[in-house]
């Protein structure tokens, strides 16, 4: 005999002869799952959604300079670097291991005292089946977690925010300091330099007896010739030729007794740019390198976010699960297909049965 054919129509039957069967099962089907679902906790969800930026455009050392080039380093800008270093960041088992011991998960989850590798398996498995950071598709990070209490998935939303921005900026911070190392470096190197420049242009000035360059060599100029003037009416006129004489020697001549001379103000004119020059570069490259010292050491103790938060992890207004609705309807639903593949097997052994049996 050939075997017989069954389709959606023929189904119908069969489900009216074990219609109570089906019935039953549905209904033992739906009040365990409305049990179950009313037994289940309410879980609650909180999002934080923040930028990453590129650790050099949050700088301190280059927002304070004041031009216009480092003053547009102000605007949002996320690389794709950025954002894999921040999730990498979030996901790393160190910053998970921080809240865990911050917040007293073990606790919390019931997992007993840490120091257990059971223990800290299952505390890490289970905070991080309850954390999730990804990248969306607006370039933002959005960190999620989800918790029983409300209150506790806003604050480790938040806390984990906090850690990430942390480490973020720990990964400069080493550098930050050698630079600011060579900072003082330049500025000390410098400084010395400028004390032992300024030392030896004053002694210049009392070696040559030159303490202003421009004025002085305009009334030495003036006296000269005022002098040798004089000195050329006595020898017309019989005058004091000699004390004239005299007195232009010492205008004129180092060995003349003058403390100020026309011969040590040429000698030391050039001496005296050149030391002048030499002092006024060291000091602007002093005070440019002060300033620079200054801002890498403000940049050090200062903590500028390296984070654009967005928004803030609050505690969440509505459950995020479990869906009870949705339980029932789908424990019923798939109650009732089992049953009807059951009883459809059911009849179909039983029809082969029979049909074995009968006589050829």
């Amino acid at each position: 005999m050939s075997a017989p054919s069954f389709s959606l129509v023929g189904l119908g039957p069969i489900i009216n002869r074990w219609k109570y069967f089906v019935a039953g099962a549905v209904a033992l089907a739906a009040l365990v799952s409305v049990v179950v679902a009313l037994m289940l906790p309410n879980v609650y969800r909180s999002t934080a959604v923040f930028i990453p930026t590129n650790p050099q455009t949050a700088d301190p050392d280059r927002l304070l300079e004041d031009n216009a080039m480092t003053r547009s380093k102000l605007e949002l800008a996320s690389r794709a670097e950025d954002l894999d270093r921040v999730i990498t960041i979030g996901e790393s088992q160190p910053v998970a291991e921080l809240i865990i011991k911050k917040f007293d998960l073990y606790k919390h989850y019931k997992a007993g005292p840490p120091g257990d590798d059971a223990t800290d398996n299952f505390v890490l498995s289970e905070f991080s089946g309850n954390f999730s950071i990804v990248h969306n598709e607006r370039d933002a990070i959005e960190l999620t977690f989800t918790d029983e209490d409300k209150n506790l998935a806003a604050a480790v939303a938040n806390a984990m925010v906090h850690v990430i921005d942390s480490v973020n900026q720990q990964l400069t911070l080493e550098n930050r300091r050698t630079v600011l190392d060579l900072y003082r470096q330049r500025y000390d190197y410098l400084s010395i330099s400028f004390e032992r420049s300024r030392r030896e242009l004053v002694g210049a000035r009392r070696r040559y007896g030159i303490y202003g360059l421009e004025m002085q060599g305009r009334y030495m100029a003036k006296q000269i010739i005022e002098t040798e003037a004089a000195l050329r009416k006595a020898e017309g006129s019989g005058g004091d030729v000699a004390g004239l004489r005299r007195a232009l020697r010492g205008l004129t001549r180092a060995d003349g007794g003058n403390l100020i001379n026309l011969e040590n103000y040429v000698q030391g004119t050039d001496s005296l740019n050149m030391f002048s020059t030499r002092v006024i570069d060291l000091q602007t490259r002093l005070i440019a390198a002060r300033s620079a010292f200054e801002t890498a050491e403000l940049s050090i103790k200062g903590r500028i976010s390296s984070l654009y938060l967005v928004q803030k992890a609050y505690p969440a207004t509505r459950k995020f699960k479990p869906v009870r609705t949705l339980i029932v309807l789908g424990s019923v639903l798939v109650t009732f297909a089992l049953s009807v593949v059951l009883i459809a097997l059911l009849e179909l052994y039983r029809h082969n049965r029979l049909g074995t049996t009968r006589p050829a």
